[in-house]
């Protein structure tokens, strides 16, 4: 069997494993953290330029939006991760990927990818398991690993 890796993921937290083998237990290899996506978007935002006003006593709209604040974060994590997966693909440490997270953070995950790891990638989850234990996770797999 190939080396495969399954990349569990959402905007704040994802983890690697290693599937070695059929039906075996899955080897955790990586754990990222990023506590900035879990912050309220006011901790976020609280240093960024707030209303402007003009000549006139018009209110302006915000610099920038608290979901594009969020957004950002998730796209930063998005592209953390992406770039160890390239080193990974890029040093042979596997040949085929699974990858699963929520629809919206894989979409973000998909666009750090270089078409080398994509053509990697085997299955796509759209499910949220990177708080589930291993073998929740390994039971979420296609039925031939």
């Amino acid at each position: 069997m190939p080396k495969t890796w399954v990349v569990v993921a959402e905007s704040s937290r994802a983890k690697i494993f290693e599937l070695k083998k059929k039906n075996t237990p899955l080897k955790e290899l990586k754990d990222f953290l990023h506590p900035s996506s879990r912050l309220h978007e006011q901790q976020i935002s609280s240093d960024l330029p707030g209303n402007t006003h003009d000549n006139h006593g018009y209110a302006g709209h915000k610099m920038t939006a608290q979901t594009t604040i969020k957004e950002q974060e998730s796209m930063s994590f998005a592209k953390t991760i992406g770039q160890h997966i390239e080193k990974a693909r890029s040093k042979g440490e596997f040949q085929q990927l699974i990858l699963m997270s929520p629809p919206a953070f894989l979409g973000q995950l998909r666009k750090q990818l270089s078409r080398q790891t994509f053509k990697r990638i085997i299955s796509e989850i759209d499910k949220n398991l990177v708080r589930h234990t291993p073998h929740d996770i390994r039971a979420h797999l296609p039925y031939h690993f």
